[in-house]
């Protein structure tokens, strides 16, 4: 399929990104969503792949002065991952672990609800497709790597769209694969990338975890 940018919307960047990934099909890979954008793209990867799909929960730490810019990212275990250029941003540690309490209690609630129908998948000796919509910073991708690596899953995967080059960097060393699709320069912000880039609401994320 060729593809131009910006993308049309999520389901057309998944459908280039299971056609990258037609390799994995029918090995039963567990794809995991960042949620909550990247949850459509997790269904139909799981669904075009012949695989499971679930949620990795991580979360931005957000700038004080810019809620906008991701300082770094944090997992549902207190893992967490600052940004290269942390020490530009003018943000107090003092800040950074306030930020990361919060972000744990909201990934605790969130785990509770995403739950509540069925037990978290298990990655161990499975293929592990970790699909994002985007990468601006790769904070958020590197903290989900770091945190699916310590369940030993045979092989790790990072699958974006689009993604700032810097950003693939950061991530390199972290995964087995990387499936990238673009990545333009004078990043900004993933959004910018698609056409259509709603919100992806609560309802939605539980709907496609459970169809």
């Amino acid at each position: 399929m060729d593809f131009a940018l910006p993308l049309k919307d999520r389901q057309q960047a998944a459908e280039l990104l299971a056609e990258r990934l037609a390799e994995y099909r029918g090995r039963n890979p567990l794809i995991l969503a960042i949620p909550r954008g990247a949850v459509p793209m997790g269904r139909v990867l799981a669904d075009q792949l012949d695989g499971e799909l679930d949620v990795v929960l991580v979360r931005k730490i957000p700038s004080a002065i810019d809620p906008e810019l991701a300082v770094g990212a944090v997992d549902e275990h207190g893992n967490r991952e600052l940004a290269p250029y942390f020490s530009r941003t003018y943000t107090s540690m003092e800040w950074v672990e306030v930020q990361t309490k919060e972000q744990m209690e909201l990934m605790r609630r969130r785990r509770e609800s995403y739950g509540a129908a069925r037990p978290a998948a298990d990655p161990a000796g499975r293929i592990v497709i970790i699909v994002d919509d985007g990468l601006a910073t790769g904070s958020t991708m590197a903290a989900a790597l770091r945190a699916l690596r310590k369940q030993h899953p045979q092989k790790l995967v990072a699958a974006v769209p689009v993604a700032a080059e810097d950003s693939l960097d950061v991530i390199a060393p972290l995964a087995d694969d990387i499936v990238c699709l673009a990545t333009p320069m004078n990043f900004m912000s993933v959004s910018r990338h698609y056409k259509s880039f709603p919100q992806v609401e609560e309802e939605e994320v539980l709907r496609l975890l459970n169809a």
